[in-house]
C-alpha cells in the first residue's frame, strides 16, 4: 500500500492561509494584513527572489526588523527551497562576517537594519531589500515588482537545510544549527495534524500574539506559527516608550506571548505599584532560563493560571513544558520542574559514560525528537560531539522524577573551578533562589589569584524582603559544601539583560568592586 507523502514545508502553512483568506494575520498599528494579503506578498517575494537567482540549495541571510513583509520573506525563501540564515541583532562586525562567510548567496535587509558594519561584513554578497534603502546601498527592492503573475509553488527538497538558527554566541563565535525541511515538516508548531490537546489549548491562548524581538529567533518564529495556524493574529506592538510588559499587553489586549525571565520579573515589579490591566492574558510562555520558585508563585498569584514554563534549545527546539495545570498540582514545597517532555520528544538522563540512569538520578540531559538540528553548520567535530545515535547532548544537568517531570541543575559547561574543584553555577543558583528572601539568583565565576576561580552571586530580593548574605552563604555551604559558597553575594534591584534576552553574566561581573576580584 502506498503511504501518501506529506508535501514539504511550508506547503501546509500556505494551504492554511488559502483556507481563510479574509481572516486577519497581522495587526500593526491601524494596519490589518489579511491571510490572503499575506499569501499574495509571499507569492510576490518568491517571484522576485527567484529572479534574483535564489532557489533550492541557495542561501539567503536575513537581517530585518519585525514586519508582515519580513515574515513573508522568510516563507517565500522557504517555498523556493532556500537555506534561510537568520541574523540576530546586536552582532559585532566579526560575528556578522562569520555568518556571512558561511556560503551566503544573498543578504536581505531593510532600511531599519542597514549599518556600516553590516555592509562592510557583507562584502560582495548580493543585497536584497524590503522597500527602499539609502541610495548608497546597492540593494534590489523585492517589493518593487508584482511577481509577474508567477504562481507560488513549493520547490523545497525534504533533505535540504531549511534554516540556520544561531546560538546566542555568549562565548566565541555563534554556532549555526541546521534545521532540515524534513524537520520543519515534523515540527510541533508548524503542523496542526501533530498537535496534542495541550498544544491546541496553547494555540488558542495565542489568539492575539505579541510579536516582538527578531524573526531570527526560532522561538519567536515557532510561536508565530502556532498563533497563525491556530487562527490567531500576530500583533506587532507600537513603541510608546514604556516596557512592552505590561503596558503593550493592556494597550493591544494581548492574549498570548513569550517572555524571558528578566522581562517577566520586571513586569511583576511594575504590577506591584501600577494598576495595569493584564487580565486579557491567556497564555504566557516563560523561556530562556528556569523561573525561580518565588517568582513563579508571584507570577501565578498576579496573573492567574496562564503561566507556562518552556525548556528548549536552539539545537532541539521545545523540549519540555510545565503547564498551568502542572503548576497548580505541585505542592508549595516541591522542587521546581521545567515540565514533562513535549509530545514527540524523548528525554533521557545519562552518566558520563553515556549510560541511561534511573529516575531520580542526576546526569546530563539527552534528547531525541523529529525536529532536532541535523548539524552545526561547517563544524563536523562539534556535531560529532553533540549528536550521537540520534540523541542530542543538551549540555544541561538534571534528573527525571518518577512522574516524568524534568528538573534542571545547571550547565555542564557553566562551571567554576575553585581550587581545582568543579562548582556548577546552576546548582548554586538553585539553592539561592530557593530561599524565601530571594526572587532571582545568578552566579558567575571570575579569575582569582588564590583559588584559580571564585564564585560570585547576584540576588534580587523577594518583595518586602532583605536577604542576609551570611545566611545565604551558610545555606549554600550546608547544601553544596564549602567549596561552592560564593566569594561575594551582591544584592541588586534587577539584573542586566543581554541581547538574547537572558541575564548578562558578564555585565554582572562588571558591577563588582575590582577589589573583590
Amino acid at each position: 500500500m502506498n503511504v501518501p507523502v506529506e508535501p514539504p514545508f511550508p506547503h501546509a502553512f500556505l494551504e492554511a492561509l488559502r483556507s481563510s483568506p479574509g481572516d486577519p494575520a497581522f495587526e500593526q498599528g491601524d494596519r490589518i494584513v489579511s491571510r490572503g494579503e499575506l499569501l499574495e506578498t509571499i507569492r510576490r517575494l518568491a517571484g522576485a527572489m527567484h529572479d534574483a537567482g535564489l532557489g533550492p540549495g541557495r542561501a539567503v541571510a536575513v537581517r530585518t526588523g519585525v514586519s508582515p513583509e519580513a515574515f513573508a520573506a522568510h516563507l517565500a525563501a522557504h517555498a523556493l527551497g532556500c537555506r534561510v540564515v537568520g541574523m540576530r541583532p546586536g552582532y559585532p562586525e566579526a560575528h556578522l562576517a562569520h555568518v556571512l562567510g558561511l556560503g551566503i548567496d544573498a543578504l536581505l535587509l531593510d532600511r531599519s537594519t542597514v549599518t556600516p558594519e553590516l555592509l562592510r561584513a557583507a562584502g560582495p554578497v548580493t543585497l536584497l531589500s524590503l522597500g527602499s534603502c539609502p541610495s548608497s546601498v546597492p540593494a534590489v527592492d523585492l517589493l518593487a515588482g508584482t511577481g509577474e503573475g508567477r504562481p507560488l509553488v513549493v520547490a523545497a527538497r525534504t533533505d535540504d537545510v531549511a534554516a540556520l538558527s544561531f546560538t546566542s554566541g555568549s562565548t566565541g563565535r555563534p554556532k549555526g544549527c541546521a534545521i532540515t525541511y524534513r524537520a520543519l515538516g515534523e515540527h510541533w508548531s508548524w503542523q496542526p495534524r501533530l498537535w496534542s490537546p495541550a498544544t491546541a489549548e496553547l494555540a488558542a491562548g495565542f489568539g492575539r500574539y505579541m510579536l516582538f524581538g527578531t524573526l531570527a529567533s526560532m522561538v519567536v518564529m515557532d510561536f508565530l506559527g502556532l498563533c497563525l495556524l491556530g487562527g490567531g493574529t500576530a500583533v506587532i506592538p507600537d513603541d510608546d516608550g514604556r516596557p512592552l510588559f505590561p503596558y503593550a499587553i493592556e494597550r493591544h489586549r494581548i492574549t498570548g506571548s513569550i517572555v524571558t525571565v528578566p522581562r517577566l520579573c520586571a513586569m511583576l515589579d511594575l504590577l506591584r505599584d501600577e494598576p495595569v490591566d493584564v487580565g486579557c492574558l491567556r497564555a504566557l510562555m516563560v523561556s530562556g532560563s528556569p523561573l525561580g520558585p518565588g517568582r513563579l508563585a508571584e507570577a501565578v498569584d498576579r496573573l492567574g493560571p496562564v503561566v507556562y514554563q518552556g525548556y528548549g534549545q536552539t539545537e532541539a527546539g521545545l523540549i519540555s513544558v510545565l503547564t498551568p495545570a502542572d503548576i497548580a498540582a505541585f505542592p508549595d514545597d516541591a522542587p521546581l520542574s521545567v515540565g514533562r517532555p513535549y509530545p514527540g520528544v524523548e528525554i533521557s538522563v545519562r552518566d558520563e559514560e553515556g549510560r541511561e540512569v534511573a529516575a531520580g538520578e542526576s546526569g546530563e540531559v539527552h534528547v531525541r525528537s523529529p525536529y532536532l538540528m541535523s548539524e552545526y553548520w561547517g563544524d563536523p567535530e562539534e556535531t560529532r560531539d553533540t549528536l550521537k545515535d540520534g540523541l542530542l547532548r543538551t549540555r544541561d544537568l538534571g534528573h527525571l522524577d518518577k512522574e516524568g517531570f524534568l528538573h534542571l541543575a545547571g550547565r555542564t559547561r557553566d562551571v567554576i573551578l575553585v581550587n581545582a574543584i568543579v562548582v556548577y553555577a546552576g546548582a548554586v543558583e538553585r539553592v539561592l533562589s530557593g530561599h524565601p528572601d530571594v526572587a532571582e539568583a545568578y552566579v558567575a565565576g571570575a579569575p582569582d589569584e588564590l583559588t584559580g576561580e571564585a564564585v560570585h552571586a547576584f540576588v534580587v530580593p523577594a518583595e518586602g524582603r532583605a536577604p542576609d548574605r551570611d545566611a545565604l552563604a551558610a545555606l549554600v555551604g550546608d547544601e553544596l559544601g564549602e567549596g561552592s559558597v560564593p566569594w561575594t553575594i551582591t544584592v541588586l534591584p534587577s539584573v542586566p539583560v543581554a541581547v538574547s534576552g537572558k541575564p548578562d553574566k558578564r555585565a554582572l561581573l562588571d558591577l563588582l568592586d575590582p577589589r573583590a576580584l
